[in-house]
């Protein structure tokens, strides 16, 4: 079984090397090839803002997701055609904005949540969760693509240093996905434009290694990537138990709730699967890394680190998420997130970091698609923030679909450019 060895490979990418001027992060407009429809999703029962709602143009691949702060942005070109845009997310039903060859901006969206008719619908069909997740395994060949696919991407990672964002690096990639019958490592990641802001502070300068960045759309693709997850001779190591139903996209599915039940040589996962009830494909997975062994996580996810640095994991968590489209289901989105401590031993008190990245698909085809030269490719040796400024493009956004900023993230993008002209 390989999942020792990938567990140490699902983890991002970052060099934490903070100096360098700050880019501009001006939104260039849209032109008149494509509509933008803007706006934020609330829960109609609570107006709360709804998180990781996937935004998608009907009869189409193109689609984004909501920030943290409920907000979108879906750029689509006119010659699509587009009528409609859905919104759907887990534990709500579906939702549609009709559009027409206008801009739709500043719309506030109220998804209907589902809960209340879910607690009515339990699914005892399946009496032993772990057969279920092994007939969805043997399943795959049936429910995901066998061609390969050409997928548009948006990456961002950002790094905090107690509550203070120091690094925000972006960038458009372009993901070959090979046949899921077909190894991992066949897989590639191209990027074609980037962009970092960075804290000019020597202070906040650190350098420490995880594996991942731009490529986590190889590395974590738990489908294509059994030995992360869904190995079979992995389920061994787990106690599996069933959920309550619930809803992804109107459609069923079943919950399927996971922990270690034995011991092992390098940490597992604690979390939980959804599966949709007709077809049986994996349509989301929410887990983090065990952390009653702190020593094997960070021997898991720490490649390198300054020689009298001390490193602490607090969570490693991990969401991938897949959509259906016509009988297949897609990769959609992978959110990586890393919490932990770092502390030079003659020093009194330990930093807190968090370390973030997510991937969300934004477009797809399968024509004509053939692998990338082998020199364009980016490299799981390569970190975006060290090297992002080869990919940089004053016209960065474009019409590319991305993943709003959170307000957060735009504070700390105005207060980072205030910081570096006064250093100048």
């Amino acid at each position: 079984m390989k999942a020792k060895h990938l567990l140490s490979a699902s983890i991002l990418m970052v060099i934490f090397m903070l100096c360098g001027p700050v880019l501009s992060v001006a939104q260039e407009e849209s032109s008149n090839e494509f509509i933008t429809v803007k706006g934020i999703v609330k829960d109609k029962t609570s107006k709360k803002t709804v998180e990781y709602v996937n935004v998608s143009a009907v009869g189409s691949s193109v689609g984004t997701i909501t920030n943290a702060d409920g907000e979108f942005s879906l750029k689509v070109n006119k010659n699509l055609n587009i009528k409609e845009i859905q919104l759907s997310c887990l534990g709500y039903y579906n939702a549609l904005i009709t559009i027409t060859d206008k801009n739709l901006e500043d719309q506030t969206y109220l998804l209907t949540p589902e809960s209340f008719l879910l607690n009515e619908v339990r699914v005892f069909s399946w009496q032993n969760p772990r057969d279920l997740v092994k007939t969805a395994i043997e399943k795959i060949d049936v429910n995901y693509e066998m061609k390969p696919n050409l997928l548009t991407g948006f990456y961002r990672e950002t790094i905090q240093k107690r509550r203070n964002y120091i690094n925000i690096s972006e960038a458009v990639i372009e993901i070959y996905k090979d046949s899921y019958n077909r190894p991992s490592d066949r897989d590639q990641v191209k990027i074609l434009k980037g962009r970092k802001l960075i804290s000019p502070k020597k202070a906040d300068t650190l350098s420490i290694k995880f594996l991942g960045g731009p490529n986590m759309p190889i590395f974590l693709d738990i489908i294509k990537n059994p030995d992360i997850l869904l190995d079979k001779e992995a389920l061994q190591f787990y106690a599996f138990t069933m959920g309550e139903a619930t809803s992804i996209n109107d459609r069923m599915q079943y919950t399927v709730h996971f922990e270690p039940q034995m011991m092992a040589l390098y940490p597992l996962y604690i979390g939980k699967l959804y599966i949709d009830r007709e077809t049986l494909s994996f349509t989301r997975a929410e887990f983090v890394i065990d952390p009653s062994d702190k020593q094997k996580v960070t021997n898991a996810i720490l490649k390198d680190r300054p020689s009298g640095l001390r490193f602490t994991p607090e969570e490693v968590s991990y969401i991938v998420t897949y959509k259906q489209q016509g009988s297949k289901t897609y990769l959609s989105y992978i959110r990586n997130e890393v919490k932990f401590k770092c502390d030079w031993k003659r020093k009194l008190f330990a930093t807190n970091y968090v370390v973030l990245g997510e991937t969300v698909i934004t477009d797809r085809t399968d024509k004509d698609v053939t692998r990338m030269p082998g020199k364009e490719t980016f490299s799981i040796r390569q970190s975006l923030s060290q090297e992002v400024a080869l990919y940089q493009d004053e016209d960065f956004w474009s019409n590319y679909n991305i993943i709003e900023p959170t307000e957060s993230l735009e504070n700390a993008v105005n207060r980072l450019k205030k910081q570096y002209m006064k250093a100048q």
